[in-house]
Protein backbone atom coordinates (compact mmCIF):
# COMPACT_ATOMS: atom_id res chain seq x y z
CA UNK A 1 0.00 0.00 0.00
CA UNK A 2 1.67 3.27 -1.06
CA UNK A 3 2.14 6.05 1.46
CA UNK A 4 -0.10 9.14 1.16
CA UNK A 5 2.81 11.28 -0.05
CA UNK A 6 3.34 8.93 -2.98
CA UNK A 7 -0.22 9.24 -4.32
CA UNK A 8 0.59 12.21 -6.58
CA UNK A 9 3.30 10.16 -8.26
CA UNK A 10 0.88 7.22 -8.73
CA UNK A 11 -1.73 9.51 -10.30
CA UNK A 12 0.92 11.03 -12.55
CA UNK A 13 2.00 7.54 -13.68
CA UNK A 14 -1.61 6.59 -14.42
CA UNK A 15 -2.02 9.77 -16.45
CA UNK A 16 1.02 8.85 -18.50
CA UNK A 17 -0.43 5.38 -19.21
CA UNK A 18 -3.76 6.86 -20.32
CA UNK A 19 -1.99 9.38 -22.52
CA UNK A 20 0.14 6.63 -24.03
CA UNK A 21 -2.92 4.57 -24.91
CA UNK A 22 -4.65 7.60 -26.38
CA UNK A 23 -1.59 8.25 -28.50
CA UNK A 24 -1.72 4.78 -30.04
CA UNK A 25 -5.42 5.10 -30.80
CA UNK A 26 -5.28 8.64 -32.18
CA UNK A 27 -4.97 9.35 -35.90
CA UNK A 28 -1.43 10.04 -37.16
CA UNK A 29 -2.03 13.79 -37.54
CA UNK A 30 -3.23 14.01 -33.92
CA UNK A 31 -0.07 12.28 -32.77
CA UNK A 32 1.99 14.81 -34.66
CA UNK A 33 0.17 17.88 -33.41
CA UNK A 34 -0.55 16.92 -29.81
CA UNK A 35 2.08 14.51 -28.61
CA UNK A 36 5.21 15.33 -30.61
CA UNK A 37 7.21 18.34 -29.36
CA UNK A 38 7.21 21.18 -31.87
CA UNK A 39 10.71 21.48 -33.21
CA UNK A 40 12.11 24.66 -34.73
CA UNK A 41 15.42 23.85 -36.39
CA UNK A 42 16.39 26.72 -38.74
CA UNK A 43 18.20 24.25 -41.01
CA UNK A 44 15.16 22.00 -41.58
CA UNK A 45 12.44 22.31 -44.22
CA UNK A 46 10.12 19.91 -42.40
CA UNK A 47 8.70 18.26 -45.52
CA UNK A 48 5.14 17.03 -45.12
CA UNK A 49 4.19 13.34 -45.13
CA UNK A 50 0.96 11.35 -45.30
CA UNK A 51 0.97 11.16 -41.48
CA UNK A 52 0.28 14.89 -41.27
CA UNK A 53 -3.28 16.11 -41.05
CA UNK A 54 -5.59 15.57 -44.01
CA UNK A 55 -6.39 19.30 -43.96
CA UNK A 56 -3.79 22.07 -43.80
CA UNK A 57 -3.46 25.81 -44.47
CA UNK A 58 -1.50 27.02 -47.49
CA UNK A 59 0.27 30.04 -45.99
CA UNK A 60 2.65 31.05 -48.80
CA UNK A 61 4.42 29.78 -51.90
CA UNK A 62 7.90 30.60 -53.17
CA UNK A 63 9.60 30.09 -56.51
CA UNK A 64 12.83 30.95 -58.24
CA UNK A 65 16.36 31.33 -56.93
CA UNK A 66 16.36 31.65 -53.17
CA UNK A 67 12.90 30.16 -52.77
CA UNK A 68 14.08 27.31 -50.57
CA UNK A 69 15.95 29.66 -48.20
CA UNK A 70 12.94 31.93 -47.76
CA UNK A 71 10.57 29.00 -47.27
CA UNK A 72 12.90 27.53 -44.64
CA UNK A 73 13.12 30.88 -42.84
CA UNK A 74 9.33 31.30 -42.79
CA UNK A 75 8.83 27.75 -41.49
CA UNK A 76 11.35 28.37 -38.71
CA UNK A 77 9.65 31.64 -37.72
CA UNK A 78 6.17 30.09 -37.71
CA UNK A 79 7.37 27.23 -35.55
CA UNK A 80 9.54 29.24 -33.16
CA UNK A 81 7.64 32.52 -32.74
CA UNK A 82 4.05 31.63 -33.68
CA UNK A 83 4.13 28.07 -32.22
CA UNK A 84 2.50 26.65 -35.35
CA UNK A 85 3.42 23.30 -36.98
CA UNK A 86 4.67 24.46 -40.38
CA UNK A 87 5.83 22.20 -43.21
CA UNK A 88 7.09 22.46 -46.77
CA UNK A 89 5.93 20.85 -49.98
CA UNK A 90 7.83 21.01 -53.26
CA UNK A 91 6.02 20.68 -56.59
CA UNK A 92 7.15 20.99 -60.19
CA UNK A 93 4.73 22.49 -62.73
CA UNK A 94 5.58 21.26 -66.21
CA UNK A 95 4.30 24.16 -68.31
CA UNK A 96 6.48 23.00 -71.20
CA UNK A 97 4.44 19.80 -71.61
CA UNK A 98 1.26 19.66 -73.74
CA UNK A 99 -2.05 19.21 -71.93
CA UNK A 100 -5.41 17.80 -72.99
CA UNK A 101 -8.10 20.34 -73.78
CA UNK A 102 -11.83 19.90 -73.27
CA UNK A 103 -14.04 18.15 -75.78
CA UNK A 104 -13.05 15.96 -78.71
CA UNK A 105 -11.71 16.61 -82.19
CA UNK A 106 -13.67 15.35 -85.24
CA UNK A 107 -11.37 12.31 -85.10
CA UNK A 108 -12.60 11.52 -81.58
CA UNK A 109 -9.36 12.57 -79.90
CA UNK A 110 -8.76 14.96 -77.05
CA UNK A 111 -7.23 18.21 -78.39
CA UNK A 112 -3.70 19.01 -77.26
CA UNK A 113 -2.91 22.50 -75.98
CA UNK A 114 0.16 24.28 -74.63
CA UNK A 115 0.60 26.79 -71.84
CA UNK A 116 1.51 30.32 -72.85
CA UNK A 117 4.27 30.10 -70.26
CA UNK A 118 6.48 27.47 -71.85
CA UNK A 119 8.93 26.78 -69.04
CA UNK A 120 8.80 24.44 -66.05
CA UNK A 121 8.41 26.04 -62.62
CA UNK A 122 9.31 24.61 -59.21
CA UNK A 123 7.38 26.04 -56.27
CA UNK A 124 7.81 25.43 -52.55
CA UNK A 125 4.66 25.78 -50.48
CA UNK A 126 4.58 26.49 -46.76
CA UNK A 127 1.74 24.57 -45.13
CA UNK A 128 0.52 24.98 -41.58
CA UNK A 129 -1.39 22.70 -39.26
CA UNK A 130 -2.63 19.15 -38.82
CA UNK A 131 -6.41 19.49 -38.94
CA UNK A 132 -8.89 16.58 -39.07
CA UNK A 133 -11.56 18.39 -41.14
CA UNK A 134 -12.01 21.42 -43.35
CA UNK A 135 -14.41 23.09 -40.90
CA UNK A 136 -12.31 22.36 -37.80
CA UNK A 137 -12.64 25.25 -35.33
CA UNK A 138 -8.91 25.31 -34.62
CA UNK A 139 -8.18 25.45 -38.36
CA UNK A 140 -10.44 28.49 -38.76
CA UNK A 141 -8.78 30.19 -35.79
CA UNK A 142 -5.27 29.55 -37.12
CA UNK A 143 -6.33 30.75 -40.58
CA UNK A 144 -7.47 34.09 -39.16
CA UNK A 145 -4.23 34.34 -37.23
CA UNK A 146 -2.13 33.75 -40.34
CA UNK A 147 -4.04 36.26 -42.46
CA UNK A 148 -3.35 38.99 -39.90
CA UNK A 149 0.25 37.97 -39.12
CA UNK A 150 3.28 40.00 -40.20
CA UNK A 151 6.25 37.60 -40.07
CA UNK A 152 9.65 39.27 -40.18
CA UNK A 153 10.65 36.80 -42.88
CA UNK A 154 8.15 38.32 -45.33
CA UNK A 155 8.92 41.95 -44.51
CA UNK A 156 10.88 42.48 -47.72
CA UNK A 157 10.29 44.36 -50.95
CA UNK A 158 8.75 42.44 -53.86
CA UNK A 159 12.03 42.75 -55.76
CA UNK A 160 13.78 40.72 -53.07
CA UNK A 161 10.94 38.31 -52.35
CA UNK A 162 10.42 34.89 -53.85
CA UNK A 163 6.86 34.70 -52.54
CA UNK A 164 4.47 34.06 -55.44
CA UNK A 165 2.51 37.17 -56.50
CA UNK A 166 4.30 39.30 -53.90
CA UNK A 167 4.65 42.25 -56.31
CA UNK A 168 0.98 42.03 -57.32
CA UNK A 169 -0.16 42.02 -53.68
CA UNK A 170 2.12 44.96 -52.91
CA UNK A 171 0.49 46.95 -55.74
CA UNK A 172 -2.94 46.06 -54.38
CA UNK A 173 -1.95 47.30 -50.92
CA UNK A 174 -0.51 50.55 -52.28
CA UNK A 175 -3.63 51.17 -54.36
CA UNK A 176 -5.85 50.62 -51.34
CA UNK A 177 -3.71 52.92 -49.20
CA UNK A 178 -3.94 55.62 -51.89
CA UNK A 179 -7.73 55.34 -52.08
CA UNK A 180 -8.23 55.06 -48.30
CA UNK A 181 -5.28 56.85 -46.65
CA UNK A 182 -6.88 56.75 -43.20
CA UNK A 183 -7.74 53.04 -43.30
CA UNK A 184 -5.30 50.59 -41.79
CA UNK A 185 -5.11 47.17 -43.47
CA UNK A 186 -4.73 44.71 -40.62
CA UNK A 187 -4.03 41.84 -42.99
CA UNK A 188 -0.46 40.74 -43.55
CA UNK A 189 1.50 39.22 -46.43
CA UNK A 190 -0.27 35.89 -45.87
CA UNK A 191 -3.72 37.46 -46.35
CA UNK A 192 -4.47 35.03 -49.18
CA UNK A 193 -3.93 31.91 -47.06
CA UNK A 194 -6.61 29.23 -47.42
CA UNK A 195 -7.35 25.67 -46.31
CA UNK A 196 -6.22 22.84 -48.60
CA UNK A 197 -5.94 19.07 -48.51
CA UNK A 198 -2.71 17.26 -47.78
CA UNK A 199 -1.32 16.71 -51.31
CA UNK A 200 0.31 13.44 -50.30
CA UNK A 201 -2.98 11.76 -49.41
CA UNK A 202 -4.79 9.86 -52.19
CA UNK A 203 -7.82 11.38 -53.88
CA UNK A 204 -10.02 8.59 -52.50
CA UNK A 205 -9.57 9.92 -48.96
CA UNK A 206 -11.59 13.04 -49.78
CA UNK A 207 -14.15 11.43 -52.12
CA UNK A 208 -17.68 10.91 -50.75
CA UNK A 209 -18.29 7.28 -49.92
CA UNK A 210 -20.29 6.46 -53.02
CA UNK A 211 -23.93 6.98 -53.97
CA UNK A 212 -26.00 8.31 -51.09
CA UNK A 213 -29.05 6.59 -49.61
CA UNK A 214 -31.70 8.54 -51.54
CA UNK A 215 -30.14 7.92 -54.96
CA UNK A 216 -29.58 4.29 -54.01
CA UNK A 217 -33.30 3.94 -53.25
CA UNK A 218 -34.13 5.44 -56.66
CA UNK A 219 -32.06 2.74 -58.38
CA UNK A 220 -32.84 -0.20 -56.10
CA UNK A 221 -35.45 -1.97 -58.30
CA UNK A 222 -33.91 -1.07 -61.67
CA UNK A 223 -33.34 -4.25 -63.76
CA UNK A 224 -30.31 -2.94 -65.67
CA UNK A 225 -28.91 -0.41 -63.21
CA UNK A 226 -25.69 1.37 -64.07
CA UNK A 227 -24.57 0.53 -60.54
CA UNK A 228 -24.25 -3.08 -61.77
CA UNK A 229 -21.94 -2.17 -64.67
CA UNK A 230 -18.82 -4.37 -64.25
CA UNK A 231 -16.27 -1.85 -65.59
CA UNK A 232 -15.41 1.69 -64.44
CA UNK A 233 -16.38 3.45 -67.70
CA UNK A 234 -19.37 3.54 -70.05
CA UNK A 235 -20.79 5.84 -72.74
CA UNK A 236 -23.75 8.12 -71.99
CA UNK A 237 -26.07 8.16 -75.02
CA UNK A 238 -29.21 9.81 -73.63
CA UNK A 239 -30.07 12.31 -70.90
CA UNK A 240 -33.53 13.03 -69.51
CA UNK A 241 -33.80 16.02 -67.20
CA UNK A 242 -36.52 16.44 -64.60
CA UNK A 243 -37.25 18.75 -61.71
CA UNK A 244 -34.99 18.30 -58.72
CA UNK A 245 -36.14 16.17 -55.80
CA UNK A 246 -36.42 18.33 -52.69
CA UNK A 247 -34.53 16.71 -49.84
CA UNK A 248 -37.10 17.04 -47.07
CA UNK A 249 -37.87 14.30 -44.58
CA UNK A 250 -41.44 13.64 -45.77
CA UNK A 251 -40.39 13.26 -49.41
CA UNK A 252 -37.53 10.93 -48.48
CA UNK A 253 -39.88 8.77 -46.38
CA UNK A 254 -42.47 8.72 -49.18
CA UNK A 255 -39.78 7.58 -51.61
CA UNK A 256 -38.73 4.74 -49.30
CA UNK A 257 -42.39 3.61 -49.03
CA UNK A 258 -42.81 3.72 -52.81
CA UNK A 259 -45.26 6.64 -52.56
CA UNK A 260 -43.23 9.26 -54.37
CA UNK A 261 -45.63 11.66 -56.14
CA UNK A 262 -45.64 11.94 -59.93
CA UNK A 263 -43.24 14.54 -61.31
CA UNK A 264 -41.19 15.45 -64.35
CA UNK A 265 -38.40 13.45 -62.77
CA UNK A 266 -40.62 10.39 -62.81
CA UNK A 267 -41.31 10.95 -66.52
CA UNK A 268 -37.57 11.20 -67.13
CA UNK A 269 -36.99 7.91 -65.32
CA UNK A 270 -39.73 6.23 -67.35
CA UNK A 271 -38.21 7.39 -70.65
CA UNK A 272 -34.79 6.16 -69.57
CA UNK A 273 -36.21 2.75 -68.64
CA UNK A 274 -38.09 2.34 -71.94
CA UNK A 275 -34.98 3.31 -73.91
CA UNK A 276 -32.78 0.92 -71.92
CA UNK A 277 -35.13 -2.01 -72.55
CA UNK A 278 -35.34 -1.14 -76.27
CA UNK A 279 -31.55 -1.02 -76.61
CA UNK A 280 -31.24 -4.32 -74.74
CA UNK A 281 -33.63 -5.96 -77.20
CA UNK A 282 -31.41 -4.69 -80.03
CA UNK A 283 -28.43 -6.45 -78.46
CA UNK A 284 -26.71 -3.45 -76.82
CA UNK A 285 -25.31 -3.56 -73.28
CA UNK A 286 -27.47 -0.71 -72.02
CA UNK A 287 -27.82 0.64 -68.48
CA UNK A 288 -29.97 3.28 -66.79
CA UNK A 289 -29.26 5.50 -63.81
CA UNK A 290 -31.46 7.96 -61.91
CA UNK A 291 -30.54 10.76 -59.50
CA UNK A 292 -32.23 13.84 -58.04
CA UNK A 293 -32.21 15.91 -61.22
CA UNK A 294 -32.07 13.57 -64.20
CA UNK A 295 -31.95 10.07 -65.62
CA UNK A 296 -29.37 8.79 -68.09
CA UNK A 297 -28.93 5.80 -70.39
CA UNK A 298 -25.48 4.43 -71.17
CA UNK A 299 -24.10 1.74 -73.46
CA UNK A 300 -21.13 -0.55 -72.91
CA UNK A 301 -18.64 -1.22 -70.12
CA UNK A 302 -14.93 -0.47 -70.49
CA UNK A 303 -11.84 -0.69 -68.34
CA UNK A 304 -10.36 2.52 -69.82
CA UNK A 305 -11.37 5.38 -72.07
CA UNK A 306 -8.25 5.17 -74.20
CA UNK A 307 -4.46 4.90 -74.30
CA UNK A 308 -1.78 7.54 -74.59
CA UNK A 309 0.20 7.48 -77.84
CA UNK A 310 3.94 8.23 -78.09
CA UNK A 311 3.14 11.73 -79.39
CA UNK A 312 1.22 12.51 -76.20
CA UNK A 313 -2.28 12.36 -77.72
CA UNK A 314 -5.01 10.13 -76.31
CA UNK A 315 -6.30 7.45 -78.64
CA UNK A 316 -9.93 6.77 -77.77
CA UNK A 317 -10.88 3.15 -77.19
CA UNK A 318 -12.11 1.98 -80.64
CA UNK A 319 -15.20 0.35 -79.11
CA UNK A 320 -16.09 3.61 -77.35
CA UNK A 321 -15.55 5.55 -80.56
CA UNK A 322 -17.88 3.16 -82.39
CA UNK A 323 -20.65 3.71 -79.85
CA UNK A 324 -20.20 7.49 -80.05
CA UNK A 325 -20.54 7.41 -83.84
CA UNK A 326 -23.43 4.93 -83.78
CA UNK A 327 -25.64 6.95 -81.44
CA UNK A 328 -24.44 10.52 -82.13
CA UNK A 329 -25.66 12.83 -84.87
CA UNK A 330 -24.00 12.61 -88.26
CA UNK A 331 -22.03 15.62 -89.45
CA UNK A 332 -21.27 16.20 -93.13
CA UNK A 333 -18.48 18.47 -94.25
CA UNK A 334 -18.35 19.93 -97.76
CA UNK A 335 -15.53 22.08 -99.10
CA UNK A 336 -16.23 25.78 -98.63
CA UNK A 337 -19.29 25.18 -96.45
CA UNK A 338 -19.74 25.04 -92.67
CA UNK A 339 -20.28 21.58 -91.16
CA UNK A 340 -23.86 20.37 -91.49
CA UNK A 341 -25.16 18.72 -88.31
CA UNK A 342 -27.76 16.06 -88.90
CA UNK A 343 -30.89 15.31 -86.90
CA UNK A 344 -30.84 13.77 -83.46
CA UNK A 345 -31.24 10.00 -83.62
CA UNK A 346 -34.19 8.30 -81.94
CA UNK A 347 -34.97 4.83 -80.62
CA UNK A 348 -38.66 3.99 -80.14
CA UNK A 349 -39.36 7.67 -80.70
CA UNK A 350 -37.09 8.66 -77.80
CA UNK A 351 -34.38 11.18 -78.75
CA UNK A 352 -30.73 10.46 -77.96
CA UNK A 353 -27.99 12.95 -77.03
CA UNK A 354 -26.43 14.96 -79.82
CA UNK A 355 -22.93 13.90 -78.72
CA UNK A 356 -22.53 10.71 -76.65
CA UNK A 357 -19.62 10.97 -74.20
CA UNK A 358 -17.64 8.52 -72.04
CA UNK A 359 -18.51 8.78 -68.33
CA UNK A 360 -17.34 7.18 -65.12
CA UNK A 361 -19.62 4.57 -63.59
CA UNK A 362 -21.00 5.59 -60.16
CA UNK A 363 -20.48 3.14 -57.35
CA UNK A 364 -22.35 2.39 -54.15
CA UNK A 365 -19.01 2.61 -52.31
CA UNK A 366 -16.08 4.23 -54.06
CA UNK A 367 -13.49 3.37 -51.44
CA UNK A 368 -12.95 2.83 -47.76
CA UNK A 369 -11.84 6.03 -46.07
CA UNK A 370 -8.14 5.37 -46.54
CA UNK A 371 -7.77 3.64 -43.19
CA UNK A 372 -4.26 3.92 -41.80
CA UNK A 373 -3.18 1.81 -38.90
CA UNK A 374 -1.23 3.93 -36.42
CA UNK A 375 2.29 2.66 -35.96
CA UNK A 376 3.60 1.94 -32.52
CA UNK A 377 5.95 4.52 -31.09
Amino acid sequence: MPQPKSWPFVLFALALVVASRATCAAPPWKKVSLFKPLEADPAELYSISDTNGPWMILAATFEGEGAEEQARALIHELRKDFKLPAYSYRKKFEYSMPVEGKGLTPQGEAPLMRYRRGEDVVQIAVLVGDFPSVDDSEAQQVLRKLKAAHPKTLEVTPEKSNQALAAYRMLQLKAKQAMFPNAADARGPMRSAFIVTNPLLPHEYFVPKGVDKLVLEMNREVPHSLLDCPEPYTVKVATFTGHAVILDQKRAEALERGEMPKSYLEDAAKSAHILTEALRRKGYEAYEFHDRTSSIVTVGSFSSVGTRRPDGKIEINPAIHTIMRTFGVETTVEPGKPPQIGKTKKVKGIPLDVQPVPVEVPRMTISAAYERTPTAQ
